[in-house]
């Protein structure tokens, strides 16, 4: 891809990104503002919606793991720059919410259901603290290069990628996975639980560990001993919990 290109492009499938991630935040709020939400959607019948609601899930995840394995790029890179690589990765994370978006089926029936407001308004923050601890999450690693606008940036300057030392800023001190807590806490958090969210809430919390478990390969295989040390002090998404022998 030519270096005139590749930033628009980069900042095209970030901008579709963004707007699929904030709109997810109103998704699992259940804001009657939006076309539609956990709770407002297509019709049909529960084992049906439960049944096309967890494709939906697996395709999010599906994509989210493999187009981010090792493999994949290097095949994928033979056909698309690799200064654009990560950005349509993006683009693809993007497509898949909006099918999830556009698809959804709720279900009715309430898990649990908080009347009293000073705890709703507390669960409420929790929610929006799942949130700010994923986005502060991903500056803390490089926002722009998480989102392949970094690469895209430095393809048009004509520099290479600098070498990528292992970190553990802030947040990272405390959880290896901050930004897979940041989503828990979000997804769980919620003062109104339906069985439609329910099953969004399983669906991503189950794709969470597997992704966990297949990114975390890769790292010990990138940093070897100084990942293993890692996982052996610092709990996965909670603090003290989920550390690797």
């Amino acid at each position: 891809m030519s270096r005139v290109l590749a930033v628009p492009v980069a900042l095209l499938c970030y901008a579709a990104f963004f707007g699929s991630f904030v709109y997810l935040i109103g998704f699992v709020a259940g804001l009657n503002l939006l076309p539609t939400h956990i709770d407002k959607g297509l019709a049909a019948p529960p084992a049906t919606a439960a049944l096309i609601d967890i494709a939906l899930i697996a395709l999010f995840g599906l994509q989210h793991s493999i187009m981010a394995r090792p493999k994949f790029k290097a095949a994928w890179t033979r056909l698309v720059s690799p200064a654009v690589e990560r950005a349509f990765y993006c683009l693809a994370s993007a497509i898949c919410l909006v099918l999830l978006f556009a698809f959804w089926h709720p279900i009715a029936g309430t898990v649990w259901s908080v009347e009293n407001q000073t705890a709703r308004m507390g669960i409420w923050g929790l929610f929006l603290l799942g949130w700010t601890i994923l986005f502060i999450a991903t500056w803390l690693i490089s926002h722009f290069e998480l989102f392949g606008v970094a690469q895209a940036w430095r393809h048009a300057r004509g520099v290479s990628a600098p070498e990528q030392p292992f970190r553990t800023p802030l947040l990272y001190r405390w959880v290896r996975h901050p930004i897979y807590s940041g989503f828990l806490l979000a997804f769980w958090a919620t003062p109104d639980m339906t069985y439609g969210h329910l099953l969004l809430a399983i669906g991503f919390s189950v794709y969470i560990f597997i992704g966990i478990a297949h990114e975390e390969r890769d790292l010990l295989a990138h940093f070897g001993d100084q990942y293993g040390d890692y996982r052996r002090r610092v709990g996965a998404v909670i603090p003290g919990v989920g550390r690797k022998a």
